[in-house]
């Protein structure tokens, strides 16, 4: 992703959630996604859909994080 996508991207998830704690960032070796954080604690991914231009959040549950 592009940085000014990456930036508008941080600036969303940071008002929609409300914690200035998420971070976006590029990830180091694709171009087609970025990485979100919640201080070091890494969250998931979030893909740009290029034929439609939206963005897809994914994240992964793990039962142990459940308990």
């Amino acid at each position: 992703m592009k940085p000014d996508e990456i930036k508008k991207l941080d600036a969303y998830f940071k008002r929609a959630f409300q914690n200035p704690r998420l971070q976006v960032k590029a990830r180091p070796r694709k171009e087609d996604s970025a990485e979100v954080y919640l201080g070091d604690e890494f969250l998931g991914i979030v893909f740009k859909d290029e034929e439609d231009g939206d963005y897809n959040f994914s994240m992964a549950i793990l039962d142990i994080d459940l308990n």
